[in-house]
């Protein structure tokens, strides 16, 4: 602790200029008496081949990330991180080291697919039952623990860092190990999480808003860091809203660029939009075909009482954007805990709900605690907002002035999460990011941890499931009982359907709220939404969204197979980056397959694709849920993607020729339309 406390008052003195600093060279030196942990073996590591040791990196400055990826304050280091990593190449090597506070965050799937979204390029561990954290005694998210290249502990911080007091301490250690010849800029092994996979038509979009009245349905594609226009009828692609590079650049359709934007809101002919790693509110102005910047400097706030000129007061992560009575928009201020108002008549941005405080307290609007706010709806004087880190759902009056919780738990324990319907303090949900007002009065609910959609009556402060099948989650379509999301982030409602973001699935699906269906939609033109020198998967059907039932078959008791072969259109060929996939089962012991050859994957195979089978008399089904990547065989800029599952009726008799089953998948691709 006390070469900790020491590293604090050494940066003090770097950035304040101090006079101390100034007449003693510092020693970036860590202490050989604490020598850093060795990571604990059997983790899951991420970005990397194989786990990482301390003696892989001896030679480099080391800087440990403790992070979780619901955590703002996490969020918001990201950007610092990829900074200092351009900065410091392989002098410098950052692992994450993700300690996971819910359950969802846990699994490894769901990482690997932060970890992609969030695009990170260095090592990440997956430290689920926190033995790393413990090693280093970590306390909070995010803390930072910077190790010498010799290998002992230098220093240790918990809270968000700016880059000049990494930069300073960094780059002075690094300065001072290359000095003695000591620093090793040798490569690590990074193997990027989905770098075999080709880009899909959405990545990880964010959210999404329904515009009823002018048959619009605008689509946060956050990742491609643009804006998607469709049609509320027909899914046809109208538009796209940014070039898809990172930045904060004011312009017409094809140059402005946004940072992973999330919420959007329309005012008149407007659409506002929260950019949120911009830290700025853009407004489209849908007649000009033009992107400007509302509010915010592009820099992040720290001050939790700001108010002024709106493009001259710094912002922090906006997460969503609500229209109000008149000139008033509410924005969802996920890095600070609060929710401001932007008025456009005055052109000014001021703080309304919430101290600044992380908590769940019910107060008056001055001294309300929230936690990292990510989405709101706003009807006749109430504000209804996702308050995602203490996993509720609450409501500002603006009115009396207070916020009540509806949903989840009511107690100030930001840890009280889980997956259970029912009033508020007995219901429990788990980081909701979506909230949507349907026409009812009800609230649609994107319980994005649990994967599930859910519905609330304000009145009575009811929850219940509406679709989803909890747990790990999934991709399907279908009835309530069938289907399956991962991660839903945005909700928006017209007409009877609700439209929902499914972030990890990379789709958009649409819940046909009266027949209490779900489709996911596939845009009939995807040439639209191609981005320049980049291979593009187009949406095609959800795993078991199309179950197509083959006839029955029957075949010899004993060893056999399936013969599968995929029939492709002339002019496309199998995708040879990404794997054709497939999971096979059977609900019959008529029918048996080996544990080894349950998941099938493989690149280009060819046909057809075999699977052992042993049949016994009796009969079963065989179902296969398939995943084909395939593309243009010349112009290989567009490619597709088919989820189908495979359902085949079998009858095993003695008088049957042969033990195979033939099996066939035809696949048409949607045709591509230019953008009008």
């Amino acid at each position: 602790m006390m070469r900790i406390a020491g590293w604090l008052l050494l940066l003090t003195a770097l950035l304040l200029g101090s006079s101390a600093a100034a007449q003693s060279t510092p020693d970036f030196r860590g202490d050989p008496s604490l020598p850093a942990p060795e990571f604990v073996t059997g983790l899951d590591w991420l970005n990397v081949p194989a786990p990482l040791t301390l003696s892989d990196l001896r030679g480099k400055v080391l800087l440990l990330d403790f992070w979780t990826y619901g955590c703002i304050n996490c969020i918001h280091m990201i950007p610092t991180l990829q900074q200092l990593e351009a900065k410091y190449g392989d002098a410098l090597a950052i692992i994450g080291v993700h300690s996971a506070k819910f359950i969802g965050e846990g699994k490894t799937g769901n990482l690997r697919q932060i970890v992609q979204r969030y695009g990170l390029t260095h090592p990440v561990i997956n430290d689920v039952d926190f033995k790393v954290w413990q090693q280093y005694s970590v306390r909070a998210w995010p803390t930072f623990v910077l190790v010498d290249p010799l290998g002992n502990l230098f220093a240790q911080q918990a809270g968000e860092i700016p880059f000049d007091a990494f930069d300073k301490v960094i780059g002075g250690m690094i300065a001072q190990f290359d000095g003695e010849n000591a620093i090793d800029r040798t490569p690590l092994p990074i193997r990027l999480e989905g770098a075999d996979v080709p880009a899909s038509a959405l990545a990880y979009p964010g959210k999404v808003l329904a515009d009823a009245q002018g048959g619009r349905l605008f689509i946060a594609d956050s990742s491609h860091n643009r804006l998607i226009i469709a049609d509320l009828r027909t899914d046809e692609v109208l538009d796209v809203i940014g070039s898809g590079a990172v930045g904060l650049t004011d312009g017409d359709y094809a140059s402005a660029t946004f940072r992973k934007p999330q919420g959007m809101v329309l005012h008149n002919d407007t659409l506002y939009v929260a950019d949120t790693q911009n830290h700025a509110i853009r407004a489209v102005d849908l007649l000009r075909r033009t992107v400007t910047t509302a509010a915010g400097t592009g820099e992040q706030s720290y001050d939790r009482a700001a108010s002024g000129s709106a493009r001259e007061t710094a912002l922090a992560s906006p997460w969503d954007i609500a229209a109000g009575d008149g000139d008033e928009l509410y924005i969802a201020m996920a890095g600070l805990h609060q929710i401001w108002r932007f008025n456009l008549a005055t052109d000014t941005v001021s703080w309304l709900v919430g101290s600044g405080r992380e908590g769940l307290l019910d107060a008056p609007f001055e001294s309300a605690e929230l936690a990292q706010p990510s989405s709101l709806v706003y009807r006749d004087g109430v504000l209804y907002f996702a308050d995602s880190e203490s996993s509720t759902i609450r409501a500002a009056d603006l009115t009396n002035r207070t916020v009540t919780t509806l949903a989840g738990t009511v107690r100030n324990d930001l840890f009280d999460f889980g997956d259970k319907d029912g009033g508020a303090g007995d219901s429990r949900l788990q980081h909701p990011l979506g909230v949507a007002l349907g026409a009812d009065g009800l609230l649609y609910i994107a319980d994005t941890y649990n994967n599930k959609i859910k519905q609330i009556d304000p009145a009575q402060r009811q929850i219940s499931t509406l679709f989803g099948q909890g747990g790990e989650g999934g991709f399907r379509d279908g009835d309530a009982a069938a289907a399956a999301f991962d991660e839903p982030g945005g909700l928006a409602y017209a007409n009877g359907t609700l439209f929902v973001a499914d972030t990890n699935n990379g789709v958009l699906r649409a819940i046909d709220l009266t027949a209490g269906t779900v489709r996911t939609i596939s845009f009939p033109n995807p040439a639209a939404l191609q981005i320049a020198d980049q291979v593009t998967v187009v949406g095609g059907n959800s795993a078991a969204g199309e179950a197509l039932e083959l006839p029955p078959q029957t075949v010899a008791p004993g060893a056999g197979q399936a013969e599968l072969t995929l029939e492709l259109p002339e002019g496309y060929k199998l995708n040879t980056l990404a794997p054709f996939s497939a999971e096979w089962s059977s609900d019959g012991a008529a029918l048996q397959i080996a544990d080894a050859d349950r998941a099938q994957s493989m690149i280009a195979p060819a046909n057809p694709i075999t699977l052992p089978l042993t049949f016994a008399t009796g009969s079963a089904t065989l179902r296969g849920d398939l995943t084909i990547y395939y593309c243009e065989a010349v112009n290989e800029s567009l490619c597709f993607i088919d989820r189908v599952a495979l359902v085949v009726p079998v009858q095993v008799a003695t008088e049957a020729a042969n033990g195979v089953l033939i099996l066939k998948r035809t696949i048409t691709p949607p045709a591509p339309e230019p953008l009008k």
